[in-house]
């Protein structure tokens, strides 16, 4: 019995410790990426200029991935790749590159977010340690799955939601629900040691009063959640398709990102706002829009979440590298806002319904998004957030970590590519 029970003590020992260790990097890592976002956000709205530099900054990224990134350049999908299909390992310089990039990003005011600095940076770590101490391939993916929820909690705050996501993500998967656990603790752990740093996340309104007993109440809940669910198809249809259009015409990838970088500059001009840059978390001026406002009654451009939508589309399509979850936390509450005066809700409720229900259906995760309700709004709006995230998860579709079904959606040829399966072509140029 001895000789059982010491090998399975010593290998479970053994595995705490890389996951403590993936989860600590994380979380450091987190809490820098965090206080460096906060920084050049600050930056850019006291330079207004900054707008025009992003063309340039976008290209410039672009550049360093074709020089430096490699098989980093396929972003969150060489994780996944990783993960169903242990190979070569994923690259350390996937986390400084991708900071850099994302950091560019917001230095210009790009309209992405940071789920995939997140994703990537905890990943590359778990693949880092796992090279450090030589562990195994069979033994890397929990690493990789570990630091995947390490790095979504410590960024987001939401470490129950960050295990779920990084679970629920890599759902047809068989044999990777054994490392819930795992990726449960990192999270946990790589948010303590965020906070811990002096990351912060801010603080979100907790709703009540939800009439449960009243049908009517609930199927107007279920009529929003089918709205979310069409934004999220539209946006991620619209983003794929777009990256394929712009793959044909363009087929230099630094030349996308400048494009769009104009195209961000031509959409201040037309809405006459610049609200719509960058995360969208920020009250930028007195008055301005930004995610907060959506959780409260009163006056909102109803149009709020099309304009975030199409300037979101016009940054991560293009190539810019942060991600699409935070627009789509602003698109979601925006059109959960616009949706309370017709269905005679507050918006207290449905904006929240609308932040985590559309990411839910896009990202195709409704389960692990109905949690991080909870975690961010408390338990006043659980079961109608969880139903509107399941409503909006019924339309059929391809998420946000599917490649684009078509050839032309393949890395740049200035890049080496990704092995394998199609799902390493379909995110590198946004960079997840």
């Amino acid at each position: 019995m001895r000789a059982i029970i010491r090998p399975f003590l010593r290998d479970g020992l053994k595995k705490a410790g890389l996951v403590a260790a993936t989860a600590g990097l994380a979380g450091s890592a987190g809490a820098f990426f965090l206080w460096s976002l906060d920084a050049v956000t600050r930056l850019r709205w006291g330079q207004p200029w900054l707008l025009w530099l992003l063309p340039g900054l976008g290209g410039a990224v672009a550049l360093l991935y074709i020089k430096l990134g490699g098989r980093a350049e396929a972003g969150t999908s060489l994780l996944l790749e990783e993960i169903d299909e242990p190979g070569q390992g994923v690259p350390a310089r996937m986390a400084p590159l991708i900071l850099l990039g994302t950091l560019g990003t917001h230095l210009g005011g790009g309209s992405a977010g940071r789920e995939g600095t997140a994703l990537q940076m905890g990943g590359s770590l778990g693949g880092m340690v796992a090279r450090h101490f030589a562990v195994a391939p069979e033994g890397r993916a929990g690493l990789l799955m570990a630091g995947m929820a390490a790095g979504f909690g410590a960024v987001f705050g939401t470490p129950w939601a960050g295990a779920a996501f990084a679970l629920e993500v890599l759902r047809r998967r068989r044999g990777h629900w054994g490392e819930g656990p795992w990726c449960l603790g990192a999270a946990l752990l790589a948010d303590w040691v965020c906070q811990a740093w002096g990351g912060r996340h801010g603080s979100w309104p907790h709703p009540s009063g939800f009439p449960e007993g009243n049908l009517q109440a609930w199927g107007k809940v279920l009529v929003a959640g089918w709205a979310f669910g069409l934004a999220a198809r539209g946006f991620v249809a619209a983003s794929q398709g777009l990256q394929l259009a712009l793959r044909r015409v363009v087929p230099r990838s630094p030349w996308r990102p400048v494009l769009g970088g104009l195209a961000v500059i031509g959409l201040v001009y037309l809405s006459g706002s610049r609200d719509y840059l960058g995360l969208g978390t920020w009250e930028g001026h007195p008055g301005g829009l930004h995610l907060a406002r959506f959780f409260q009654e009163g006056d909102v451009d109803p149009w709020a979440w099309a304009w975030k939508a199409a300037f979101t589309l016009a940054t991560v399509s293009f190539g810019f590298k942060g991600g699409e979850v935070t627009p789509l936390f602003f698109i979601g509450a925006a059109l959960g806002h616009s949706l309370a005066g017709p269905l005679g809700l507050p918006g207290e409720w449905l904006g929240p319904m609308g932040m985590v229900a559309v990411f839910g259906a896009a990202a195709r995760t409704p389960w692990s998004c109905a949690l991080m309700g909870l975690e961010l709004f408390g338990p006043g709006l659980l079961a109608p957030l969880a139903l509107a995230c399941a409503a909006a998860n019924s339309f059929k579709g391809r998420g946000l970590y599917a490649a684009p079904r078509s050839a032309a959606a393949k890395p740049s040829s200035e890049a080496a590519r990704p092995r394998r399966s199609q799902r390493s072509l379909g995110r590198g140029a946004p960079g997840a």
